[in-house]
């Protein structure tokens, strides 16, 4: 049978899930922050305009913190990634053990793109001249330098961003007025205390580019009351109607209740109906589990995750509540990253492809723990726009995320046929997004303005 709430004409609410808990939840998940907004629609423009994304790219890309990569893509001293973000380009670099810089990616004498993809090397050198930079942006060695007596050695050092890291993510801004990322990132950090205890690595990494705005792509993961009818088949085992939306400074979530019924199922799913429909196991199949006599789909979940993860962290797993276990803590940091709370690995990240406004680029990372040596980061998969993530190999989510990108190309013909030059948002289930485009409003000024 599944986990039902009589609570008479009242619909359930998260707070109603989380009584159900056999452990003390922890107080984050009691603690609801709805957001004030006195707006319930935004303009279209910011989808499909050229205007906006240039906009974007002066005021927001060049101004905010945003995830570049992980500590375990460069490991060792002299590694490197090229991060590029709606037509700019950075190096990311360990300079030293303990130290990770970012350059723009561009020689300081003509201009010429100083890294082309990832690697390793001992000094930062421009494939054009030669000149040359030691890892921490000093000036090494300049060709003829007779024929650079006016340039100060001093002075011609790579201008950096600013770096920070938190549970393994590498950021960078390029403002050198940036506040620092733990202040920017602010309870986030707390909330995941527990969840990002254990180290983490990068076991599945895929990128697709996406035919639509990278804000259309991105809005489709940061609510869930789509999810009956473009995934229909989850309704069973998730409660939609009793998501709960907070939204904090830079950072918001919504969190779903699993294996609960929910005011938008239709009837009341059995046990093994709810477990065939969050294994995705048809009908004409066996299903590979047995659940205890009068056994939830939730406590049965519940039961086989705390196990599970007991061989990863340990007795800590103890501490952890059935909601930290079983339910989906979807997160968004502003303005594109997407990590997801619990036990799930799943982190999204949205970008411009390239300086195109109508594409855009999707990364699924699945940042899983591990015991003994760290593994080495998966290699990234590379998908074109007709390519399907099922061929991935993300097992379930590939399916779901297919379905969900089904929509996404839809959403930007839409919007840009459109006659009503607004999108109209939900009152509550889409706070998420209110808060996001209000931030946006902050950063994103048009030249004039």
């Amino acid at each position: 049978m599944g986990e039902k709430l009589d609570l008479g004409d009242r619909r359930i609410t998260y707070q109603d899930v989380l009584d159900l808990d056999s452990r003390e939840v922890p107080k984050h998940l009691r603690e609801e922050s709805r957001g004030d907004f006195d707006f319930h629609e935004a303009s279209i423009d910011r989808y499909v305009s050229r205007e906006w994304h240039e906009a974007e790219k002066k005021h927001l890309w060049r101004r905010v913190w945003q995830f570049a990569c992980r500590e375990e893509h460069i490991p060792e001293v002299g590694d490197h990634i090229v991060y590029e973000i709606a037509g700019a380009s950075y190096v990311v670099i360990r300079s030293a053990p303990d130290t990770i810089r970012a350059y723009p990616n561009a020689c300081l004498h003509r201009g010429r793109q100083l890294k082309q993809y990832a690697g390793r090397c001992a000094e930062i050198r421009c494939p054009f001249h030669g000149i040359t930079w030691h890892l921490d942006g000093t000036l090494k060695r300049i060709p003829a330098p007779w024929e650079f007596e006016h340039v100060d050695p001093e002075r011609f050092q790579l201008p950096q961003c600013e770096v920070g890291t938190w549970a393994g993510f590498v950021f960078i801004n390029p403002d050198p007025d940036a506040g620092p990322l733990e202040s920017y990132l602010g309870d986030l950090v707390d909330q995941f205390s527990v969840w990002f205890a254990a180290e983490r690595y990068v076991e599945a990494h895929v990128s697709k580019v996406i035919r639509a705005n990278w804000k259309v792509a991105q809005e489709a993961f940061m609510e869930c009351w789509h999810a009956p009818a473009t995934h229909p088949q989850t309704v069973p085992y998730a409660a939609f109607g009793a998501c709960q939306v907070d939204v904090y400074d830079n950072f918001a979530r919504f969190i779903t209740p699993s294996e609960v019924v929910g005011p938008m199922m239709p009837w009341d799913p059995t046990t093994e109906e709810m477990l065939r429909s969050t294994m995705d196991v048809r009908m004409d199949e066996e299903l590979p589990v047995t659940p205890a006599p009068d056994e939830t789909a939730r406590q049965f979940i519940v039961r086989g995750t705390r196990e599970k993860w007991r061989g990863l962290v340990g007795e800590q797993v103890e501490q952890w509540s059935d909601a930290d276990l079983v339910d989906n803590f979807t997160y968004t940091v502003f303005p594109n990253m997407m990590p997801w709370g619990g036990v799930h690995k799943i982190v999204y990240r949205f970008r411009p492809n390239g300086d195109d406004h109508r594409t855009s680029i999707m990364e699924v990372f699945l940042v899983a723990p591990f015991t003994g040596e760290r593994p080495p980061p998966a290699r990234e998969v590379v998908l074109g726009p007709d390519d399907p993530f099922a061929s991935a190999g993300l097992g379930i989510l590939g399916n779901v995320l297919d379905q969900d990108c089904a929509n996404m190309e839809k959403v930007q013909f839409g919007l840009e046929s459109a006659h009503k030059r607004t999108v109209t948002f939900a009152s509550y289930q889409e706070n998420n997004l209110k808060w996001m485009h209000r931030l946006m409003d902050r950063y994103v000024r048009m030249d004039g303005e």
